[in-house]
């Protein structure tokens, strides 16, 4: 098994943030990177759009989101939305690998199942007595607006109600999952964003409700990572970003991610660095996929 870099970085806006992983995707591709586990936040706070999400369909107060200075990005995933409320109230984990990295990385599911068990031994660390769900219907059509209005294979819950959501994007023979775990709520702010979603609160929890106290995004972090060495006797260790990863990510960030066309319609302008430089094995899928 692969040695692993444990990756944990400054809050960034949203182009920087989804960039930045894509960057350390292409990296793992070329064989220039090694398999990556990172930890991050977002600033300012961000509503994240899955890959194939409309954006014009009403179900998102847009207006609402520009007057409280939200930033927007589309992700390079699937899924539904999520509002990133910044370090002191969400973590955000993005995991990068590649076939032989691990049993199952080739596989969708298995990739999902193999995350999830990590994630779910660090919360229980903290203290949270986490579920992972098992296999889950998919049914594109009924894609609510906000993530954790629903519960998708292998993610986890507290309670019945979900704590962690996560999306992957499949490339080559690699992939690139990334997902959110709930430090706390700002519950009107969620109401005002996700307006067409009857309740956006009912069918989700945070690490704040679950243990009475709101544990710190380092804490949380060091308790994930651990879950990982734990879990999975992988050698997880703590490293940088390569001068090209740095330089690339720049480049995804303002030719990509910045941009109005990806924002709107996930057509990004000019380059197509999604697959440019990659891998000389056919793309898996053009598309990320989500659950929730």
């Amino acid at each position: 098994m692969s040695a692993w870099r444990l990756v944990i970085t400054e809050p960034l806006d949203g182009p920087a943030n989804m960039a930045l992983d894509e960057a350390l995707l292409l990296s793992r591709l070329r064989g220039a990177g090694p398999p990556t586990v990172r930890f991050f936040g977002w600033a300012p706070p961000t509503i994240s759009l899955g890959y194939a999400q409309p954006l014009d369909d009403g179900r998102i107060d847009l207006e609402a989101a520009a007057r409280m200075g939200l930033g927007l990005v589309r992700r390079p995933t699937g899924g539904s939305a999520i509002l990133h409320e910044g370090p002191e109230r969400e973590l955000t984990y993005s995991v990068v690998a590649a076939a032989g990295d691990f049993p199952g990385a080739e596989t969708l599911l298995e990739t999902y199942r193999w995350i999830g068990a990590a994630l779910a031994a660090g919360l229980r660390a903290i203290g949270a007595a986490v579920d992972m769900v098992s296999v889950q219907p998919s049914d594109p059509a009924a894609m609510p607006a906000f993530c954790f209005a629903r519960t998708g294979s292998y993610e986890l819950e507290v309670g019945g109600r979900k704590i962690v959501g996560s999306a992957q994007r499949r490339q080559g023979v690699g992939f690139l999952q990334h997902g959110s775990v709930m430090l706390a709520a700002e519950p009107e702010r969620l109401t005002r964003v996700f307006r067409g979603e009857r309740d956006p609160l009912g069918g989700m929890t945070t690490l704040e409700a679950v243990l009475g106290r709101r544990p710190p995004f380092d804490e949380t972090a060091e308790r994930l990572a651990e879950g990982f060495r734990q879990v999975h006797g992988i050698e997880l260790s703590p490293g940088g970003l390569s001068a090209d990863e740095t330089a690339r990510a720049g480049a995804l960030s303002r030719e990509k991610y910045a941009t109005a066309e990806w924002t709107r319609d996930g057509r990004a302008p000019g380059r197509a660095w999604s697959t440019a430089g990659a891998s000389p094995h056919p793309t898996l899928s053009p598309a990320g996929r989500g659950q929730g």
